[in-house]
């Protein structure tokens, strides 16, 4: 038994002796096909076109530290936490993990295991010994290598990684997102609750008019013209405070699904005029934003992915060469099947050359460099789009500015406007028409006014979110 044992140890330290040396003399001829993949060279200027200050980009800030609204912090670490399409996006980056494990598999033999034992019995067949038949007790082990001459396995693997990598750059942009969509949804939010209270107190003023009003008619002082005009005021602010319910309850429950909740009511922290959020913001340099967004990364990565796989396509045309092999023992009964001369094996190389199906790969190698074109042109494309929204925010962030300082200005000389047309009204200088036209004229650039406090903050927001800012959750 012990010679058999040897017998066999050594059978399989010579196959493993030559296949050894014979992989060391393929691999250091062999060589990856197609190209490498490069980083295209993209134009950038020295500074963005639109940016007033220069200094260290307040993308290089945490979200926290730029948001100081704690009730908004709690809502933005609630979404991380439980963001339906954010947990998709985390699965989706474990799911090329392990698809980039079963592609690095390729590079080691394929091995497997298989047994026999006519435990039923035989009516007759094949009963040489050392030979494995349907008829025989028998257990081998069977190798496949495929030696990676032309670098298929390598490119595969190439693109595998960047595309794990693309999907990684994706979660980061769900997350820029994600944080983004709930910090902008708050502050609507904060917008409707400012609106309503000017809303609510028109309509009283106006519910107030309209009581005199009615009072007036009836002493004959005004006529029924003077109170349509402020019946349809009343009716209006109305409106607006029917409407103003309807989007807050809307935004609550947009807010709720973000942070993955089924609608519910949304507190509040500090109001629109309390957030501190500063009034210029610089960029940084552009040639930052190519290391630092998402999008701009995940293109390149599935550009990398598509050269990747060029070289796959062209060195699939090219033969496959393989090291095949099996070993065992077999015996017609199972009392000799450990006995000598019950062992067989077998070691060679296998050749396989694409014939009729050649054109076929030729075809598959002129579509994978055509779709690697693809990829090159979204990258370009991405990036142009990246440096517009940058530049867009940037503006947006310098006139809302100065928009909500021209609006200030407008609200308190109308304020002082109304305060002299009632005088005036109440000393019989002139009639209400211009206490009502007052009244209308301010509570419009009320509500502007608070529409702009709102665009001044998300314009932050979507500018920190251009410039790729640093959305680590804490």
């Amino acid at each position: 038994m012990k010679n058999i044992v040897a017998s066999h140890r050594g059978m399989r330290e010579r196959l493993r002796s030559r296949m050894g040396l014979l992989l060391s003399t393929l691999l250091l001829a062999s060589c990856a096909m197609g190209p490498d993949y490069i980083r295209p060279h993209v134009e950038t200027s020295e500074k963005f076109r639109m940016a007033q200050t220069e200094g260290q980009s307040i993308a290089n800030l945490s979200w926290w530290e730029l948001l100081h609204d704690n009730q908004l912090q709690q809502l933005i670490r609630l979404a991380l936490a439980q963001n339906k399409d954010l947990k998709q996006a985390v699965a989706s980056v474990e799911e090329l993990e392990a698809r980039l494990a079963t592609a690095r598999m390729d590079f080691l033999p394929k091995m497997d295991a298989n047994a026999n034992a006519p435990a039923f019995g035989t009516l007759g067949g094949f009963k040489f010994p050392g030979f494995p038949t349907p008829y025989s007790y028998f257990g081998q082990a069977t190798l496949n290598w495929e030696i990676d001459i032309w670098g298929r396995i390598r490119r595969s693997n190439e693109a595998a990684l960047a595309d794990l990598m693309a999907r990684e750059e994706n979660r980061r942009a769900v997350v820029l997102t994600l944080v983004s969509s709930v910090a902008q949804a708050y502050f609507d939010l904060l917008q409707f609750d400012m609106q309503m209270g000017i809303a609510r107190n028109a309509l009283h003023s106006w519910e107030e008019s309209v009581a005199l009003a009615r009072a007036q008619l009836r002493g004959g002082v005004i006529s029924r013209l003077d109170l349509d005009q402020f019946e349809a005021e009343r009716a209006n602010a109305a409106t607006r405070v029917a409407e103003l319910q309807r989007l807050t309850a809307q935004k609550e429950n947009e807010l709720s699904v973000l942070v993955g909740r089924n609608p519910v009511s949304i507190e509040r922290g500090r109001s629109l005029t309390e957030q501190l959020l500063a009034p210029e913001v610089p960029a940084g340099l552009p040639s930052e934003l190519l290391q630092r967004r998402p999008d701009i990364l995940q293109a390149e990565q599935t550009l990398a992915a598509a050269t990747a796989r060029i070289g796959a396509a062209k060195a699939a045309r090219f033969p496959k060469l393989n090291i095949t092999g099996f070993l065992g023992v077999a015996s017609p009964a199972l009392s000799n099947l450990l006995l000598s001369g019950s062992e067989f094996g077998v070691g060679g190389l296998g050749l396989a050359v694409p014939l009729i199906n050649a054109q076929a790969l030729g075809m598959e190698q002129r579509a994978v460099e055509a779709q690697a074109r693809q990829m090159l042109a979204q990258y370009e494309q991405t990036i142009l789009l990246a440096f517009r929204e940058v530049e867009d925010a940037l503006i947006a962030v310098s006139t809302a500015n100065e928009q909500r300082k021209a609006q200030e200005q407008q609200v308190n000389a109308l304020r002082s406007a109304l305060h002299i047309a009632d005088l005036r009204y109440k000393g019989g200088i002139t009639s209400y028409v211009d206490v009502l036209l007052a009244k209308r004229n301010l509570f419009d650039a009320e509500f502007a006014l608070t529409a702009t406090r709102r665009l001044h903050l998300i314009s932050v927001v979507q500018l920190y979110k251009a410039l790729g800012g640093g959305w680590t959750p804490v």
